[in-house]
This record gives structure tokens, sequence and C-alpha cells, in this order.
């Protein structure tokens, strides 16, 4: 049964009754007087309440997002977020095009629902190649009682951003690559509305630059964006008003890429013109050096971070962040300082896989028009495993292992583990949701072994020396070590390390003073909270290195099984499994 609207004097509510239930068993059911057509299921009724008694029942929203990449399935479940996993963390290799079949057997599974129950089904632009109408005809026959509502990218990001926030108005920016051809947009929110204000079209896309240089610096579009963003870090600004130019061409607040600054017919290292090469004082063509490499990626973040305050407009207010740029913590940091907003939140999973929230969350509002507001307490929304389920893999796997009794002796152990120097990998609860390691699929290892980032890099995540790790701290202490927003509660920003501290964190400095901060509340993460109190009790700094624990550009692992294969694979000296300890 589905509640779908209620009268103001609560004389009856509007009901869709499942085909399961005969006309009697309606009657009986929702203990009142039914009128309404009671012969063709799904039936829509109308139930006049009994005195004392009021209709009761659920609805379930699956959202899809990220078809053609990063795709993901979330559900609610009368408008409370249940589960939200990507396909590629199930599966491992995902397939692209293909509805998330993995994600959406255990969004169904969290929400206690078969898919004849489902209600709505959010699916997000871009889709595959097929035409849509054949996909909506599959979908009909796979949910038959569901209606199938059809939502724009950005219209997705935007509601995955503010839909999920702590705001009852702000203005929303959402940014990425390319979308369904749009690549920006800024919005103003207030309750459950969004309303656009500007957008921005492909190829004016900040995200396609951005990737440009990516691929100009030798890494992978659309793929190792972060790696020029943390390697920006140690660069100058000797570049940045070139990137400002290219930016912003013609008199528009807005970008306005110059073209001019590319070569259409070049089918590598960004397609940059000889133009670009002859600024950056270059032969055209020739590889940008060793020693130019983070001032270029200096030039091109500063540039999109100044130009993203300017989009973002001088509101007062709070702001949310969507899209793919809004992974770039960076800029959100830059974003948090630049002092025209009095909040700022962005979306943490802000890539595609987060339009699947986005998605739901747009007809929870907008095509059911519900006031009430979707939150999303943590991202801790994937699967998790019991400790039959991972003693099953690992005597199957013929492992030795020893088991934790109590939680307390969980965290003693691996305290001492830390604390022998050891990197510890941390499998507990359910798996994040989005690309950061949050305390429940992680790498860790103590700040106080002066080789313990040197040996995370060489010898077990195998990546360029730049590429630091987070510093894990109780919210409640960080301020004594750091200054950072609030969005370091899901590693979506960064700050800085106070200057008496600035020795200890040495090796996790980015530039003069920036850190990775992922500030962990006690109801958010209670076993890793108190793992790091326990690590400060006994060593006077309650501060713990975290990393994801994946190896190779695979994803975060997900189960017991993938757990066990990186840890063999890598140069992790412990693991800790749910209450399983498992040593090299």
């Amino acid at each position: 049964m589905q509640w779908v609207s209620q009268r103001q004097d609560h004389s009856a509510v509007l009901v869709r009754v499942r085909a399961r239930w005969s006309a009697e068993e309606c009657a009986a059911n929702l203990c009142g007087r039914i009128t309404g057509d009671v012969r063709t299921p799904p039936f829509i009724l109308v139930v006049h309440a009994s005195t004392g008694s009021k209709a009761q029942g659920f609805m379930i929203i699956l959202g899809i997002g990220g078809i053609i990449g990063e795709a993901a399935c979330a559900v609610l479940k009368d408008g409370t977020l249940l589960a939200a996993v990507e396909e590629r963390k199930l599966s491992r290799n995902p397939h692209s095009g293909e509805l998330p079949e993995q994600a959406l057997a255990y969004c169904l599974k969290q929400a206690k629902a078969a898919p004849f129950e489902v209600d709505y089904l959010a699916m997000v632009r871009p889709l595959a190649a097929a035409p849509e109408a054949k996909l909506h005809l599959e979908l009909r026959q796979r949910f038959p009682n569901c209606e199938v509502v059809m939502v724009d990218h950005h219209v997705a990001h935007a509601e995955a951003a503010y839909g999920v926030s702590p705001f009852e108005e702000a203005t929303v920016l959402t940014l990425d690559r390319a979308g369904d051809f749009r690549c920006g947009a800024r919005w103003h929110a207030r309750g459950t509305q969004i309303r656009m204000e500007r957008e921005l079209y492909f190829p004016d896309s900040l995200g396609q630059l951005y990737g440009r240089v990516t691929e100009l610096l030798g890494f992978e579009e659309e793929a190792d964006e972060h790696k020029v963003q943390w390697l920006s870090a140690s660069g100058d600004d000797r570049f940045t008003d070139l990137f400002l130019e290219i930016i912003t061409a013609g008199r528009s607040d807005w970008p306005r890429i110059d073209r001019t600054f590319f070569d259409s017919d070049r089918m590598s290292q960004g397609a940059f013109s000889a133009k670009f090469y002859q600024r950056l004082g270059l032969e055209d063509g020739e590889p940008v050096p060793r020693e130019l490499k983070a001032h270029v990626a200096a030039g091109v973040q500063n540039a999109v971070e100044q130009m993203v305050v300017r989009m973002a407009g001088k509101g007062g207010g709070c702001l949310c962040l969507g899209g793919g740029l809004g992974l770039n913590a960076m800029l959100v940091a830059a974003l948090e300082r630049c002092g025209n907003w009095k909040e700022v939140y962005v979306q943490p999973a802000a890539g595609n896989a987060g339009t699947a929230i986005g998605g739901a969350v747009y007809v929870w509002h907008t095509a059911l028009g519900e006031s009430q507001r979707v939150r999303m307490e943590s991202l801790f929304l994937g699967p998790e495993y019991d400790a039959e389920e991972i003693k099953q893999v690992l005597e199957n796997c013929k492992l030795r292992f020893r088991y934790q009794l109590t939680t307390d002796d969980l965290i003693d152990s691996a305290v001492t583990e830390l604390g022998e120097h050891k990197i510890v990998a941390w499998m507990q609860g359910r798996m994040e949701f989005g690309p950061r390691a949050l305390g429940n699929r992680s790498l860790l290892a103590s700040p106080l072994d002066p080789y313990s980032t040197e040996n995370l890099n060489a010898f077990v995540k195998h990546r360029e020396a730049f590429r630091k790790f987070a510093a894990s701290v109780p919210a409640e202490l960080a301020g004594e070590y750091f200054e950072v927003g609030p969005n370091a509660r899901n590693l979506a920003t960064v700050g800085r390390v106070k200057a008496a501290h600035r020795k200890t964190f040495e090796s996790a400095i980015l530039g003069r003073d920036t850190v990775r901060v992922h500030t962990v509340r006690e109801q958010d993460n209670p076993s890793y909270w108190r793992l790091l109190h326990a690590a400060g009790k006994k060593t006077g700094l309650p501060v713990l290195y975290n990393t994801s624990f994946n190896l190779f550009g695979d994803p975060l692992v997900c189960s017991p099984r993938d757990a066990v294969r990186s840890f063999y694979s890598s140069g992790v000296d412990s693991m800790f499994v749910g209450h399983f300890l498992l040593r090299k």
C-alpha cells in the first residue's frame, strides 16, 4: 500500500493499493469505508478514515544515476535514505551503459521490498546509447507497479547537493565536465523547491579544461584529476593569469573558453595549440618538463577556484556545491574561506554516482510534493557483513586469524598494532558511498611513525609521493591541531595544520601548511572514534593517517573477500575485518 495524499481535514487519504490485496482485504486492512475503482490493479482508492484510525503504508523510490559511468543506485523509503552504492564496488567489473544490477538488488534488499513494490524509479540522464523508450519499457516490465521519472543530469546534481543539506534556503552551484550538454548551473533553493537562475553549456566547461591539463601533465583524463589537485599544492602562481585568460574570453563573468588555445586536430596531451605552448615557454608539442608540472597544475587550480568563487556570487547566506568539480577538496576550501558565504555544504559523493541520490530526492520533493526533507545522516550506506559471513570467507581461504571477543579487545589490539608502526587495514560496518574512505574501509598508520607516509606510498599504494594521506581526528579535538571547515566530516575539504604541530604532521602536509583533515564524530562512526581516542590515550596523539583500502585503481574494498585479496597483494601488515585480526 502506498500513501499518496491526505485531505486537510484528515477525513480521507488517497492510497494506491497493491494487486496482492482483494477489495475485501483492502477494507479490512485500511479500517475504513472505500470508494474508488477496485477492479484493475494497482487500485487507486479514497479511504475515508474511521474514528481513531489512520491509513498507513510505505513509499519506495529508487534512484539510478551514472549509467554511462559511475553507475549507482539509491533507495528512499518513506523519505528516508536507506542505502546507496556504486555498481563498481559490488561487481568489481561493471559495463558502461548497463543498469547497475547488483546495486539495484542491494537497495531492494535494504528496503525489504520486491520489484513490484517499487513506486517510483528515477532515471538520471544521460543514459546509454539505446533509445530512452526501450529502457523505459524494460524498467516497466521489471518494476510493474512503478512510475519511471526521467531526471535531467544537473537537476539531479542540484537535488543531491541541496536536497540532503541542512539548509532551508541556499544558492546551489553544480559544475561538471559535460553532464547532459549542460556543464554548469546556478540555482536558488528554498524549502523543497529549486529554481535555476543561470546555466553554462559545453564546451565552456571548467571540468573539461581541468581534464585537458590532467592529460597534458601525463595523467589519465576523467580519472586522475585528483592528482593534478594535489600536485598543484607545491606549485606557484606563474601560470594563473594564463589560465584565467583561457577561461574568461570575452566580457562574460562566467566561463567562456578561448578556443584559440586548443588545436582540434590534435588527439593527445590535452589538444593544446602552439599558442598555449608558447605561453608556457615551450616548443610546440613539447612535453611539460618535470620542474614545470606543479606550476602548471597550480595555474589551472588557482584559475578554476577564482572563477568558481565568482560564479557562486556573493549571496551571504548558504551555498551548496554539486557535480564532479565538487570532488575538488581544495576548491571547496576556497569557497569556505572566500568570505562570501555563511555556510558551505558540498555533496561528498558529488560525481555522477551521487545523482542516484539526487534523482530519488527529486521524485520525493518535486514529483510528489513532499515537504519532509531527506537527510543523509552519514555516508555509511553500503553493505556490511556479520561475523559468520566473514568467518566463512577466512576459513574458505584457509587463513589463520584471531577473533577479538569484545569491542574493547578489538580497539586495544588495533592500537597495539599501530603503536608498533604497522600499516593496518580496517574494515568495519557498512561501506562508504562515494570515493573516500571515512574509517570503515581504511588503511591506517600512526603519524608518529616517521616512515608511515613513505611506506604507504611505496609499498602499499604504489603512487606518487605528492599524494598525501588524510589525518583523522575526533571532531571535538580537531581545533587543537588544525584549522578546517565543516566539510572535513566527509573529507570533502582541506585544512591547515597549526604551527605548533607542523613538525608532527610534516609527512602529510601539502605545500606550506595544507593538510587533508577528516573530522570524526562519535555519532557518525563510534568504533573509529573510539579507536582515535584510544590511540591518543596511549600515545598522546589522537590522530591517525587514513587512506582508502584499495589497490591499483580498484574501488574501495566491499566484501571480506575483496579485503583478503587486497591484504595479501600489498605491503599491509595487519588487517581487522570485523572482530577478526589477521597478521602476516
